[in-house]
């Protein structure tokens, strides 16, 4: 593969970024900085990561950039990934903490060696606290920081997020907020700083809302009660009578309003007065009976396009292929794999996506000339840097 840092597009390009890989949310963080148009040059061990979902070729969390391999061991191993440091304007580590600093790659010896270095940290349990060293997952992360117990319905256990609040949601998408705030201020006065993003801080600020409604008396805390979170017959899904799902969302006056308009045109009797929570027990019931009358496809062609909020649930599989992502390019296919497309949108500065997933260390010449480094070749020989033909 030829690596064309200078070619990359998108709102990040020209901004320099070292990961040292890891698995999940700091491997996600990488991409979306890669898929913004950063030049990310992902540093793996010879032997890749401990924990792979798929092959490297096929594991899109490692797309739009080259995976570079260093052995850490080596004589020379980390000054190599100190030469990469002090050409970059970002690092991501996902490391529990302490592990960087005794290989010798912790924040002091990367901003002695480049001052304006924003270093990235993704833990769990954060850099410091009771629980810092000990091990976790998102599972944990999330159930700690308040985020998993609300899940699910009343009387019943906490429902599985997969890992989207915690990893992804309160875990990547915070690091990335977190870097590229730094970066805004390295630019403007020189000077780096570290970035602790961890999952149960970023699980926790996405419960801001539910935090008001619990300190407001709009909401007693417990799972089920939240008119977010299944309470109400008006924000709930409801089986069809092929055996799937329409979410309804008429949350607004007007919006149920126009769902009422639409199921009288259908042929339904009246709604129970949704403003009476008396009724609600009746009201699930009633639309439990309605959307059952018919298959999903057959709903979502009544209420597509209208105002009633009213969709069906898409299965991950059929969501490829939904008419409103075709049209967007929600998802796209590149080399047989199907995978989301780089989002947000930008008017000025497309982001797009960049080289395919690749092998461990089947970039490590290419990236590694590309960025400067000395005697690439000599590093190879002397087993510093591994090369994956």
């Amino acid at each position: 593969m030829t690596i064309q840092s200078a070619a990359r597009s998108g709102p990040l390009a020209g901004v320099r970024v070292v990961e040292l890989a890891g698995i999940g949310p700091g491997p996600f963080a990488a991409m979306m900085l890669a898929d913004l148009g950063a030049d990310v040059i992902r540093v793996d061990r010879p032997t890749g990561p401990g924990l792979a979902l798929a092959s490297p070729e096929r594991d899109i969390l490692g797309r739009g950039r080259p995976s570079v391999a260093v052995d850490l061991k080596a004589d020379g191993g980390i000054d190599l990934v100190l030469d990469l440091v002090e050409k970059a304007d970002i690092l991501i580590e996902g490391f529990r903490p302490g592990v960087t600093e005794r290989l010798g790659l912790g924040p002091d010896t990367c901003l002695t060696r480049n001052p304006k270095l924003v270093y990235g940290r993704m833990t769990g349990w954060g850099q410091d606290g009771p629980l810092a060293h000990s091990a976790g997952h998102d599972l944990n992360y999330i159930s700690v920081a308040g985020g998993l117990d609300p899940l699910g319905r009343l009387g019943s256990a906490p429902a599985f997020p997969m890992n989207l609040l915690g990893d992804f949601g309160g875990g990547s998408l915070y690091l990335v907020a977190g870097v590229l705030a730094a970066l805004t201020h390295a630019r403007a006065t020189g000077q780096g700083q570290v970035v602790d993003a961890a999952i149960t801080d970023g699980v926790a600020h996405l419960m801001t809302m539910a935090v008001t409604m619990q300190q407001n008396g709009l909401w007693d805390g417990q799972r089920g009660t939240n008119f977010l979170g299944s309470a109400s017959p008006f924000y709930d899904v409801y089986a069809t009578a092929d055996g799937r799902w329409m979410s309804v969302g008429g949350l607004e006056p007007q919006f149920w309003a126009e769902m009422e308009r639409i199921l009288a045109e259908q042929g339904f009797e009246p709604l129970p007065d949704r403003n009476d929570p008396a009724t609600w027990t009746d009201l699930r019931a009633r639309l439990g009976a309605v959307f059952a009358a018919k298959t999903q496809s057959e709903w979502a062609e009544v209420f597509e396009g209208t105002d009633a909020c009213v969709a069906p649930v898409v299965p991950l599989t059929e969501a490829y292929a939904h008419p409103h992502n075709v049209a967007r390019g929600t998802y796209v296919e590149r080399d047989g794999i199907t995978q989301p497309a780089p989002a947000p949108r930008f008017s000025a500065t497309p982001a797009e996506l960049g080289t395919p997933p690749s092998r461990i260390g089947a970039d490590t010449r290419d990236a590694l000339t590309a960025w400067g480094i000395d005697d690439v070749a000599g590093l190879i020989e002397r087993g510093v840097a591994v090369q994956n033909e």
